[in-house]
């Protein structure tokens, strides 16, 4: 034995801390600033540990790929090993692994009809020998890493939803957001009204977490917006690397419009509201 220790082994120590911290009342002032600050951004670290890995791996890879490897496949190739590596290092739980697979194929389902000929929203413009139909494999994952990270941070920061709608309403609304993603090429887009109808099912819903040993609360409207525009920022990031780029950016790179922004949480309702589903499904 060498006493090194792995990555996984200091991540599942640092769940099991997390998990474990007792309100203390006696820590008062900057110093329970500091705590809370810093292992919320830890635990905030931590669920995006998934997104964070394929970011990185963005940046390291040339974008003429390896070896004579294209970029697509290393990144797909880089995604399936992280995806394997924290099953077994049970980083990651059975109902996590679901939800993955979940927005995986939503995810891809929605590229493939956003890249056709007829539509094409936004283009990937390299090559690869796993891009089907326009779309790299590996493209899913990145609607993964949205819901693994809310699935993860619900775990880490002992998520509570006050006054949510029905669990059904949340479902019917998501699949009218996601179904909008694609008829409003052809019927007009509806994002106003899906929008105007979330503020009214959510107007009332609270969310209360722990970012360590004291519980806050936050308007679920707000967590929506605030994912949204995380979402927003990495997409910038995406087209600033081309991975992807949209029509406007064929030529030189400028930042996506912000309009997406309202896209994108509209898209976190959805990721949430699989995430609750799937939540609901465990307790059962």
């Amino acid at each position: 034995m060498n006493g090194k220790i792995s990555l996984s082994t200091y991540l599942l120590k640092f769940d099991k801390y997390t998990d474990s911290i007792i309100f203390n009342p006696e820590i008062r002032g900057f110093k329970r600033f500091f705590l809370e600050i810093s292992f919320g951004f830890l635990k905030s670290l931590r669920a995006a540990f998934f997104a964070l890995l394929f970011f990185v791996s963005v940046l390291i890879i040339p974008r003429d790929g390896i070896l004579g490897m294209p970029r697509y496949d290393i990144l797909l190739i880089v995604m399936l090993s992280v995806q394997v590596w924290l099953i077994i290092n049970k980083l990651e739980s059975k109902q996590e692994f679901f939800g993955i697979l979940i927005f995986h194929f939503l995810g891809f389902a929605m590229e493939v009809f956003k890249v056709s000929a007829e539509i094409a929203s936004w283009n990937y413009q390299d090559f690869g020998y796993t891009k089907f139909f326009g779309v790299p494999l590996f493209a899913g994952f990145m609607y993964a890493a949205i819901g693994s990270f809310m699935l993860q941070l619900w775990r880490s920061m002992r998520f509570e939803i006050h006054h949510p709608p029905s669990l059904y309403f949340g479902l019917i609304l998501s699949l009218l957001i996601y179904i909008n993603f694609f008829t409003h090429h052809f019927i007009g887009d509806y994002r106003i009204f899906l929008a105007l109808i979330a503020l009214m099912l959510y107007r009332k819903t609270k969310i209360y977490f722990y970012p360590f040993d004291k519980q806050y609360s936050c308007h679920l409207l707000i967590f929506f917006l605030f994912i949204g525009f995380l979402i927003y920022i990495a997409e910038n990031f995406g087209t600033f690397f081309h991975v992807w780029h949209y029509p406007n950016q064929a030529e030189e790179w400028e930042l996506v419009h912000i309009g997406k922004w309202n896209s994108w949480a509209l898209l976190s309702i959805m990721t949430f509201s699989i995430v609750i589903f799937l939540k609901n499904l465990n307790t059962k």
